[in-house]
């Protein structure tokens, strides 16, 4: 875990309120692993630090590292507005990631609205181990859709949104009963009612699933306990036991969305 300064690289608005920011962070970069995240200093104005999920890594020198962001209240429109060469203050990596097994070769990776955030940096990771991956991509409307040609081109992306605009009609957790069996090990990372249908869906009992949690956090470092959730093995803290959980580890009915 390192507090460094990181240089911003570039801000791009991707989707309507969704930004992808470049940083110059080697530190955490060569020390990230898919599914942990960061904090962030977002301004004088914002007293908490915000924790946003590594979303990518520079493939080679590893010097770079990018976080995908939905602007939702002052901290985050703060963050929209950096520009390059401007600095951010970070807190990073932190948490227990996603967890990959030789062992597996097909991997389906379920990204419901911006829980594409910490997909793209496993899929990368995925790939690069010589994995079959296939994304799942859900969102309200094809506007809201992340890029596909942000994505490597072995990965095979089968979309869905709730209006019909792009791929299947629905929510994307609708595509899992007719693709669950193909994977050995499913990832997914979204809405806390994505995460409730699926644990009571028929096809998934018993299957290999890893969710990628997003609770509010104080500290980020486990020292205030603001994010602690029920599991069947007693009381966890998302910033230090997760954020990446087993499905049927949680105990969904006790968490608020």
């Amino acid at each position: 875990m390192k507090q460094i300064l990181a240089r911003v690289i570039s801000n791009i608005e991707i989707m309507p309120g969704v930004y992808l920011i470049w940083l110059e962070a080697s530190q955490i970069a060569l020390a990230a692993k898919p599914g942990q995240f960061v904090m962030v200093n977002c301004g004088e104005e914002t007293f908490l630090h915000r924790p946003l999920s590594i979303h990518q890594v520079e493939d080679m020198a590893k010097e770079k590292l990018a976080l995908l962001f939905a602007v939702k209240g002052k901290g985050t429109h703060w963050l929209s507005q950096r520009q390059e060469g401007d600095n951010l203050d970070l807190i990073g990596p932190l948490g227990n990631g996603f967890s990959l097994s030789p062992a597996s070769s097909n991997l389906l990776l379920v990204a419901g609205g911006i829980g594409i955030a910490p997909l793209r940096f496993l899929a990368q990771e995925a790939v690069s181990r010589g994995h079959s991956v296939k994304l799942l991509l859900g969102a309200a409307d094809s506007s809201r859709l992340y890029p596909g040609h942000f994505f490597l081109p072995e990965i095979e992306i089968i979309t869905a949104t709730e209006d019909g605009s792009t791929g299947k009609k629905g929510m994307v957790t609708g595509l899992l009963p007719g693709l669950a069996h193909w994977a050995d090990c499913i990832f997914t990372c979204g809405p806390l009612p994505m995460y409730q249908t699926m644990v009571r869906t028929p096809v998934l009992k018993d299957r290999n699933i890893q969710v990628s949690l997003e609770v509010r956090m104080g500290c980020g470092l486990g020292f205030c306990y603001g994010c602690t959730v029920k599991t069947k093995i007693g009381l966890k803290q998302v910033c230090q036991d997760g954020p990446v959980f087993k499905l049927d580890e949680v105990l969904w009915d006790e968490l608020n969305d």
